[in-house]
């Protein structure tokens, strides 16, 4: 097990939110932040039993030094859908490393979407990711990440600095799934065809806490990804749902992720898919 980098000084921000079932509705019962992390309300796009919350930070790029800490937990029977407003800047350091934790926690029967825009790493940018999600024996949790190594646009590549990353998902005590990465920029592994095969940007769709039949998956393999090089594989564990995605586009990217999306939603979480209202902003 990798320890976490030592933050040094820069912003500390964190956010605690809690979702509850009231009758037929999911209401945001709890809402602490300290630093720049909040969100400003609960929306509700698609009617009162689904709560969408956009979480905000304010500085938009993450710097050396920072540390941003966000915990959601949905209560029994509620269901949360969260997003941001835009890709994530993880900006060049001069040493210090730039950590996000999130610590998510669903009831029994609840659903918990964690549905971000990108995240962008620059050249030598030190970011450590974490993220530990709790589910009760009933609980669904459907979430995903783009990280892009670099600027491509600007002809920038990830030649230096480090992403190191940690994702653990438990259901009733019972791990499902862990994973550890650790990308030093300028790495063979960046290239190398059993790393990132040359590629700048990467994702992973997690659909955790459900049976995927058969049939699901094999319609979830039908998506083609709208980038012509891009690769992209799917596998089923126990419970589990696992979906990569390899290119150099965020874009496309979330384009397959959001068409997996739309057939695994209706299928684990009862739900018709629609999309956070905040993407077409």
């Amino acid at each position: 097990m990798q320890r976490d980098p030592v933050c040094e000084q820069g912003w500390h921000a964190s956010l605690d939110l809690r979702f509850e079932r009231r009758e037929a509705a999911t209401i945001l019962a709890q809402r602490d932040h300290r630093g720049p992390l909040r969100v400003q309300k609960a929306l509700y796009p698609e009617g009162v039993a689904v709560c969408h919350a956009i979480v905000l930070h304010p500085p938009s790029g993450i710097a050396g030094g920072d540390r941003l800490e966000i915990a959601v937990t949905a209560g029994d029977g509620a269901h949360a859908l969260l997003t941001t407003p835009g890709a994530a800047k993880w900006y060049r350091s001069a040493g210090p490393w730039a950590m996000q934790s999130l610590d998510f926690e669903a009831g029994a029967g609840a659903a918990l979407e964690w549905l971000p825009q990108e995240a962008i790493v620059f050249d030598g940018g030190r970011a450590a990711m974490r993220s530990a999600i709790r589910l009760a024996a009933q609980a669904r949790y459907l979430g995903w990440e783009v990280v892009c190594l670099g600027r491509r646009a600007a002809n920038e590549r990830f030649a230096n600095g480090e992403l190191r990353f940690t994702t653990r998902i438990e259901q009733a005590g019972k791990l499902l799934w862990i994973e550890q990465g650790r990308l030093p920029g300028g790495s063979p592994l960046l290239a190398s065809p059993v790393g990132l095969a040359g590629f700048s940007v990467f994702g992973t769709l997690l659909a955790a806490g459900g049976r995927i039949a058969p049939a699901l998956l094999a319609a979830c393999r039908e998506i083609v990804p709208r980038e012509p090089l891009a690769q992209r594989g799917l596998t089923v564990l126990p419970r589990l749902l696992v979906a990569r995605y390899l290119g150099h586009s965020s874009e496309a990217a979330r384009d397959w992720f959001v068409g997996l999306w739309h057939l695994l939603r209706p299928a684990l979480l009862g739900r018709e898919a629609r999309l956070p209202r905040i993407w077409s902003t």
